[in-house]
Formats: C-alpha cells, sequence, structure tokens
C-alpha cells in the first residue's frame, strides 16, 4: 500500500526537476466556454473539500459522506490531520499546481489554510509525525492507545513515540509544501517553520550520511525480542532518496550552501551500503555501528531486498547524473548480477499466482538472508495483535497479502538504462546539475503527476456534472476499517490460518481493508487525481 501512496507525485528525478520539463500555466486571457466549465467543476470541489470536509484545514484520507467516520491509515477521529500521503500536504501541493494552471488567488489562499495546519502540528523538532491531532496530544495518545495499538499489520502505530518520522514520505512531503510556499511568493510568514523543518534534517543526519527512520532518537519500543529500529539507517519507503531530493531543491531554489556537502556525504554513502558479492544489494535499513543490514517490523526481516536493490540502481543512475562521478556507476553491474542470481523456479511462479509484464521481468524473492542468499518468506497466524504472529520460512505458499514476500524485476531495462548512463557525456551533466550551478534554479511548476493521457470527453463531463449536482465527488472507498472494540480473552475462535492471506484478522483488528460490499464516500486520493484530469484537460 506505501509504495502505491507515492504513485500519484512527481518523482521524476533532480535533472528533470532542474531542467523546469514541466508544463506552462495556462493563459487565461480568453478561456472558451468549456475551459469556463472545467474551472467552475475545479473550484465548486475544491471550495466543498475546503469548507466541508477538511479540518481547519487539515485533512485524512477518506470520509464518509456525512463525515461521521474517517480514515487516514486508519480510522481517524475528526480532529485528527493526516500528514502521509495523500493527506494534508498532498492537498497543498494540488492546490498550488492549480494556482498554476488556472491563476486563480483562489488556490493560493486555500494552500495558505493548509500550510497554517502543517505549521500547527510541525513538532518542536521540526518534523512531523504521520499525524497530529487538534484536540491535543492526550487525544492522540489516546488513540494510540486505542485504535492505533490494536491494528495488527500497522506496527508503526502501535507505540507513541511523540517524536517525528520520515517514513512513508510525511516529513519529507510537508518540508516540500512549505519550500513550495516560501519560494511562490516570498512570504517570509514561511520562512521560519521551512527553516525549522530544514535545521531537523541536518541534525537528524548520521555522521556517516544516513538518516533514522524517526528522530529525535528513541530507543524504548524493543519489539519481540527485538531492538528498536527506528534509529537505523533507513532506504525503506525511499527515506534517504526523499531526504536528499528535499535538500537538493532547497539548495537549487534557495541558494543555502551549508546544505551541500550533507547532500553529497548522503549520496556517498549510499555506494558504501551496497553489499559485497555475491549478494551485491542493498537493504532497507541499517545499523548505525556498522553499516550491516538491520530488521524493521515483523514482517520485514534483517534482509537484501531486490525491490529496494532495483530501486537503488536506478538512484545510482541519478546521482552519477548529478555529479558526473563514475563511482557511483561502479557497483551496478555487481547488483544487476545478484537480481539475476535471484530467480525463481518456475514451480514457484505457478505458485505466485502473478503474472509478469513483460517477457524480461523476473520474479524474485523480495528478501533474501544477507548471510546464506536463501529466500525469506513471510507468513502469519492467528487473528489479531493478542494471538497473532508473523513467522518466515522459505516456502512460498500462503504469504501475507499485505506485504508482498515476491517481487518481478527487470534486469534487462536495467542494464539498458546503465548503458546509456555510460554514454552520457561527462561536460554536459555537470552543466545541466543543479549541484553545480552558481545560480538559482526555479521549482517544478506541478508536484502533482499529471495523467499520462487526458480523459475523455465523457468523463470530463460527468465530473462536471456531479461537481455541478453534489458539490463534490463522490466515489467508491477503498478500504475502511472495524471500529476499535475492547479485546475479550477467548471470544475468538478460528483456524490458526483464517486471517494468513487476509488484510485484516478478525474483529479486534482495526487495520484498513477493502470493503466486500460497495461504500461510496469522500477520497482525497480521488479528488487529487481528477483535479489532475482537469487540469490536464485545460492545458
Amino acid at each position: 500500500m506505501k509504495n502505491m501512496l507515492k504513485q500519484i507525485y512527481f518523482k521524476s528525478g533532480a535533472i528533470a526537476l532542474a531542467a523546469g520539463l514541466l508544463c506552462s500555466p495556462l493563459q487565461a486571457n480568453k478561456p472558451t466556454e468549456s475551459k469556463a466549465e472545467i474551472m467552475s467543476a475545479m473550484k465548486t470541489v475544491t471550495q466543498y473539500m475546503m469548507d466541508n470536509v477538511s479540518y481547519r484545514g487539515g485533512f485524512v484520507w477518506q470520509y464518509l459522506p456525512d463525515l461521521s467516520r474517517s480514515w487516514g491509515e486508519m480510522e481517524a477521529k475528526r480532529t485528527m490531520v493526516w500528514i502521509q500521503p495523500p493527506g494534508t500536504p498532498s492537498v497543498g501541493h494540488l492546490l498550488l499546481d492549480a494556482y498554476h494552471a488556472t491563476g486563480d488567488e483562489y488556490y493560493y489562499e486555500a494552500a495558505e489554510k493548509v500550510a497554517n495546519a502543517l505549521i500547527w502540528g510541525q513538532l518542536e523538532c521540526g518534523g512531523w509525525n504521520y499525524v497530529f491531532d487538534y484536540a491535543g496530544e492526550n487525544s492522540l495518545k489516546q488513540w494510540y492507545d486505542t485504535v492505533g495499538k490494536n491494528g495488527w499489520r500497522l506496527e508503526e502505530f502501535r507505540h507513541y513515540y511523540g517524536n517525528a518520522t520520515y517514513d512513508d514520505l510525511g516529513t519529507m512531503m510537508a518540508a516540500e509544501f512549505l519550500l513550495r510556499m516560501y519560494v511562490e511568493k516570498n512570504d517570509p510568514v514561511y520562512k521560519a517553520p521551512l527553516e525549522k523543518v530544514i535545521r531537523f534534517v541536518l541534525e537528524s543526519q548520521y555522521p556517516s550520511g544516513g538518516w533514522p527512520q524517526r528522530y529525535p532518537l528513541k530507543y524504548d519500543h524493543p519489539f519481540q525480542g527485538k531492538a528498536d529500529y527506528s534509529s537505523f539507517i533507513t532506504l525503506n519507503d525511499d527515506v534517504t532518496p526523499e531526504i536528499i531530493r528535499f535538500l537538493i531543491q532547497c539548495y537549487q531554489s534557495i541558494g543555502l550552501q551549508n546544505i551541500k556537502e550533507p547532500i553529497m556525504r548522503a549520496m556517498y554513502l549510499m555506494i558504501t551500503l551496497q553489499q559485497g558479492e555475491p549478494y551485491s544489494g542493498w537493504a532497507d535499513q541499517y545499523t548505525v555501528e556498522d553499516l550491516k543490514p538491520a530488521h524493521a517490523r515483523s514482517y520485514e526481516p534483517r534482509s537484501i531486498n531486490t525491490g529496494t536493490t532495483a530501486g537503488m540502481i536506478r538512484q545510482m543512475i541519478e546521482y552519477y547524473k548529478l555529479t558526473a562521478d563514475t563511482r557511483f556507476l561502479a557497483g551496478i553491474p555487481a547488483a544487476i548480477k545478484f537480481l539475476k542470481s535471484q530467480e525463481l523456479p518456475e514451480s514457484f511462479a505457478k505458485i505466485w499466482h502473478r503474472k509478469a509484464r513483460n517477457s524480461e521481468e523476473i520474479l524474485v524473492a523480495r528478501f533474501i538472508d544477507p548471510d546464506t542468499g536463501k529466500p525469506l518468506f513471510v507468513h502469519r497466524k492467528g487473528g489479531n495483535i493478542h494471538n497473532g504472529t508473523y513467522y518466515i520460512d522459505q516456502n512460498l505458499e500462503s504469504t501475507i497479502a499485505h506485504y508482498s514476500s515476491a517481487t518481478f524485476v527487470n534486469p534487462t531495462q536495467l542494464e539498458e538504462e546503465y548503458e546509456a548512463a555510460k554514454k552520457l557525456d561527462r561536460k554536459a551533466l555537470l552543466a545541466a546539475s543543479p549541484l553545480m550551478s552558481n545560480q538559482l534554479i526555479p521549482l517544478p511548476q506541478y508536484y502533482t503527476r499529471m495523467p499520462n493521457q487526458p480523459a475523455d470527453d465523457k468523463e470530463i463531463a460527468r465530473l462536471i456534472k456531479e461537481a455541478q449536482e453534489k458539490k463534490c465527488w463522490i466515489t467508491p472507498l477503498n478500504s475502511i476499517s472495524n471500529p476499535y472494540k475492547e479485546y475479550q480473552e477467548g471470544k475468538a475462535t478460528y483456524a490458526e490460518d483464517a486471517y494468513s492471506q487476509t488484510m485484516v484478522g478478525d474483529e479486534f483488528d482495526t487495520s484498513p481493508y477493502s470493503p466486500q460490499e460497495e461504500i461510496d464516500g469522500i477520497s482525497v486520493r480521488k479528488y487529487i487525481e481528477n483535479m489532475m484530469l482537469l487540469i490536464k484537460a485545460i492545458e
């Protein structure tokens, strides 16, 4: 789920960001009637989202139409504000995108309301937790002790740390939005909170160049006999690459000279973190003292992650483009060789019941033991946090559904990208790099992913009609959850494997899941997607 959340956001890397390969704002001097209708629909729905759905400028992810229940990654109180995408910062980015597309000051004013909400929820340390609560810390702690604690598969909500997290793009998405707000009109209102989060990023960086998952550092949640993982150097969910990306944007748009060295230190650490042959990939997290692969949640064993490795190969190519330093390319052949060596036999492919997108993709285990090279497949038994447990073996059958134990990678495509990178002119790379520029470089016009294809006339007409009639877009919700219920010992009776491959356990599990019957509601993700369809249309 978490990786899926990132897909609607602009992720083309620092080179495209620096080059300004983006759409220009709409010239609104004489809009056609069609454009006028589209812009009217956009504004009508946005006004409803801001005036009726948001809570003091903040958003979660999904709502029932009457707002009686709402969800972020888990069920949320009405007073809560979600930071993880597609939460509050995501809406803020969309509003600035709409402002750039239409030139309508309303969207900038709405973005200010979202920014004010984020500033209210910014922690003293400078970062953000996954969520904050306008009702206060006691209300948030009560949520953690009930809804959060009982989410079987969402172990990151089982303990209230009281500090900030880099996980799931939360802090970085909010930081990028505040950077955009400051750069947009040089409004000094946003200078202090922006400087605060930049200090947070710099202070939380380890001397080696990496970052922990949470900061200030905490060690108070050892879980099932293992050390608290929140202080480990983290690559999982693009923690380190996204922090580097934010710092590059700060460097290029406001010219902060003191952040270039932390950027370079972090990028070169990625070379060090690649493991030696024969398992020459990258892990999701590393112990700070010796930079060795480390564990995280129960279903994230100490391992080399093949999916992370494929992503890091592309990241190393991006770092080469930024620096023209061939050391970023040196480890790629060994990493690709490692991925090829992990191809699972045809018998495993039949068990997996999923198909590759093309003939070049190969099926590999997601987690590889860094000592033996054996695949690590994750299972669970039981029904909730009180009687459930995760375990690992070499059997791909009946693995958990909420966190894939295998994945497809495309070594052929990675080889092609590597060979193409080697042919690039190094002088041209340096000339285009924002890290080598002596002048400020504008930020992108749009941060939200633009649809690849424009919507057809029928879809545009439907969106306009719904906006006119309902003032908002109602859509089937992709997840709901069981309301919190206090656990009753002995009440749950079922086979140990009854929930081994489901998104949710029994009635005491508060983890989200897809409803069997269609439930309509208001989706922030769908609002963002529909708005980008309409922005595409008016271009």
